[in-house]
């Protein structure tokens, strides 16, 4: 089965032997082109099929797509459904795309929602925080009239979209400080994969957190693994061993998985190790232990992607800043004082064969 490319804003540039940029201003009707360029480039669109934003139906209609990376993890739901009764309030409804790896990508979502003209769209803690990834496709939105805004890790290369997102060097000072003034002296940090501007944000927090404790760095303490339960999981078999008495994750999911290793050990949380989490989206006041986490703002930033949304749709030349939002720390159960020594090998496998022969 042959696979048909859809022409993008560079193939049209490509084709004309001209710039993006002078692409861009031609599909915009702005000043400063000649009209053989302007020619050139108009029939290099109709050569290649290329179909502008103006020559579809107009784009307001009352649509505005929504793309989250999943559902399973409670972060996302709860920023669609803060986002979307924002969005109600102004009169528009939400198109609620969930981009997963087995069904449609971001980039099948995006080709859908400007086939169908929205108005604008948003995109939670997708591609656009991937530092591998190809980034073109926000850029032709964006040049052919599609208001965009990013929430949480935008890339260098994306200065010209607007974005909102929470501070993620301050999680990580906030999570440091937090386990350094109950004593903690060996503190790991589990990650996601270091491709992602936000691992690279939360890393960056960390080593300043440690540097302001006075506490040394040791590499082997950082570990980047994928997100969720089952990284978490592993980034706690990495780090336990290495005589850590507290773990900060990169998300609720991976300090659950962290506890779930710590139990394996038959360490307790937080008597032998705390845990401190990232997002404080789910029930995490009624883990047991109740789970301390770095809570974003939701209801702030979500008020934000309205804003720079709605300014886009009412202005095409409106600002594209990146608005950052300072977390907060929310502390419970799962962190307390640093033991007097980090549970040897010995001690947490004579507790695990102990609990193990308690069950049976």
């Amino acid at each position: 089965m042959v696979s048909i490319v859809k022409p993008r804003l560079k193939h049209v540039a490509d084709h004309a032997g001209v710039s993006q940029a002078t692409v861009s201003r031609v599909l915009n009707d702005r000043p400063g082109v000649a009209e053989s360029t302007r020619r050139a480039v108009l029939q290099a669109m109709s050569q290649l099929g290329y179909e502008h934003g103006r020559l579809r139906p107009a784009r307001r209609t009352g649509l505005v797509g929504l793309i989250v990376p999943e559902l399973d993890n409670p972060v996302f739901p709860r920023f669609a459904q803060a986002i979307e009764s924002r969005l109600a309030r102004e009169g528009f409804t939400t198109v609620l795309c969930t981009s997963t790896p087995s069904g449609m990508g971001e980039t099948d979502y995006l080709d859908v929602l400007q086939d169908h003209a929205v108005t604008g769209i948003v995109l939670i803690s997708g591609e656009h925080s991937d530092t591998s990834a190809d980034h073109q496709r926000y850029h032709d939105l964006r040049d052919s009239g599609v208001p965009l805004v990013l929430v949480n890790g935008r890339d260098d290369d994306l200065l010209d979209i607007a974005a909102v997102t929470v501070d993620h060097a301050e999680v990580t000072r906030l999570a440091v400080a937090h386990l350094a003034s109950l004593g903690h002296r060996r503190i790991g940090l589990a990650i996601g994969p270091s491709r992602y501007v936000t691992a690279a944000r939360l890393k960056v927090g960390y080593l300043d957190a440690l540097e302001r404790a006075g506490l040394p760095v040791d590499a082997s303490l950082m570990t980047d693994t994928i997100y969720g339960i089952e990284g978490g999981h592993s980034a706690g078999a990495t780090l336990l061993p290495l005589g850590v008495t507290a773990v900060v994750c990169a998300s609720d999911r991976m300090a659950l998985g962290v506890i779930r290793a710590a139990h394996e050990r038959g360490l307790e949380v937080p008597t032998d190790l705390s845990v401190i989490g990232f997002d404080d989206a789910g029930p995490n006041a009624f883990f047991d232990p109740p789970l301390t986490s770095v809570q974003q703002p939701f209801e702030s930033m979500a008020s934000a992607v309205v804003q720079l949304l709605t300014a886009q749709i009412t202005d095409a030349e409106a600002a594209t800043p990146e608005l950052t939002f300072r977390p907060e720390l929310v502390v419970r159960a799962s962190t307390g004082t640093a033991p007097a020594a980090p549970v040897g090998d010995d001690v947490a496998d004579a507790r695990s064969d102990t609990s193990r022969a308690s069950v049976t």
